[in-house]
């Protein structure tokens, strides 16, 4: 692996270039960065996918809904379809992408947006929805064109920005400096007896700018339930399972399975992997393979959207979906909420008479 990361050095060399002069000519304003007098949030991260952006959404979303008219705005990883789109009844994952197609499915009073070019997307997003009152950015951190008044950038616990290298010799999409224009660091997957002194270490390391602050989150997996007729499931450790996924990042969801149902097979795909008729063949054989006649599938909610098409199909099998959230550890939870809420309720409060 040494010797990979070795060969692909200078690659990411010239890569670390052309973004330096990228953001140089964005920090001088020769590339135009617009704000807008809108509460935007914007969720991201320098890496590239497995960090927990699509939870964090869903977290955000959960926190706002009740206050606010929200809107979701995503480039539509992987869709079939290109320019600007808003979710409706007809709606596939094909569509608009796993991810928005999975907000679209839990949370039907928000609306869920689609558009490369975010800052075409965010005027036609607000004239279609006059209404809308918060917009949050999904994986839009390294997209300058639009500048956002509140970005959170996410860093896996186990591989943090700061240890990783450029692509293609690391994982790192953007440079390190870049994080400096965010407000908000969330240390996601992170262990959960995560001790004060390693938090602080953490911290020590990020090294946040004095507008900067840092949270820490565990991930933590939800009741399982049916994929199609949404019946809860329970996790057995007496039963055999078949883990059906295409994430980025699998080992977290293998270290939970393997403490809950003991014994599970694995059929791993790339990330937003677009099912077909032979995946659900090799998906057939493999769990028919499995001996035992109780037992059962497992997927995420984001490899779910996906697969919901194949109802007829899959309707005889025990699939079932676990949902994933977000946890803060050190109680700082009501700390970040209050965060956000204060940031939006900043365009909305009276201003002072002169």
């Amino acid at each position: 692996m040494k010797n990979v990361k070795t060969i692909l050095y200078p690659l990411a060399l010239l890569y670390g270039t052309a973004l330096k002069l990228r953001h140089w000519l964005y920090d001088k304003n020769v590339l135009k960065s617009s704000r807008f007098n809108f509460p935007i949030i914007c969720i991201g991260n320098l890496a590239t996918g497995g960090t927990g952006k699509s939870p964090m959404t869903e977290y955000l979303i959960e926190l706002l809904k009740g206050h606010y008219k929200i809107a979701t705005l995503s480039r539509g990883y992987k869709r079939k379809t290109t320019g600007f789109a808003i979710a409706n009844q007809n709606t596939t994952a094909i569509d608009i992408g796993d991810e928005p197609m999975q907000f679209h499915e839990k949370y039907k009073d928000v609306t869920v947006a689609v558009g490369e070019e975010r800052l075409v997307a965010i005027p036609q997003l607000l004239h279609d929805r006059p209404d809308t009152e918060v917009i949050i950015l999904d994986d839009a951190f390294q997209h300058r064109q639009v500048n956002a008044g509140l970005n959170i950038i996410l860093t896996d616990y186990r591989n943090l920005f700061t240890r990783d290298f450029l692509l293609p010799a690391g994982n790192l999409r953007d440079i390190r400096p870049a994080a400096k224009r965010a407000h908000i660091f969330i240390v996601t997957k992170c262990k959960t007896d995560l001790s004060k002194e390693e938090k602080n270490d953490i911290i020590a390391e990020l090294n946040p700018e004095a507008h900067q602050t840092v949270y820490f989150s565990e991930t933590v997996y939800g009741r399982p339930y049916h994929l199609f007729t949404k019946e809860p499931g329970n996790l057995d450790a007496g039963i055999p399972a078949l883990l059906v996924t295409g994430i980025a990042k699998t080992m977290y969801l293998e270290d939970f399975l393997k403490k809950q149902v003991g014994h599970f097979e694995m059929l791993r795909y790339a990330d937003h992997h677009i099912f077909d008729l032979d995946d659900l063949e090799n998906i057939r054989k493999k769990f028919e393979a499995i001996p035992g006649t109780q037992k059962v599938i497992f997927t995420t909610e984001k490899d779910a959207v996906r697969l919901k098409k194949f109802e007829k199909e899959l309707a005889h099998f025990p699939i079932f979906v676990l949902p994933i959230k977000h946890h803060f550890l050190f109680y700082e939870a009501q700390k970040f909420e209050d965060q956000v809420l204060q940031f939006i309720n900043s365009f909305y409060q009276p201003q002072p008479k002169d």
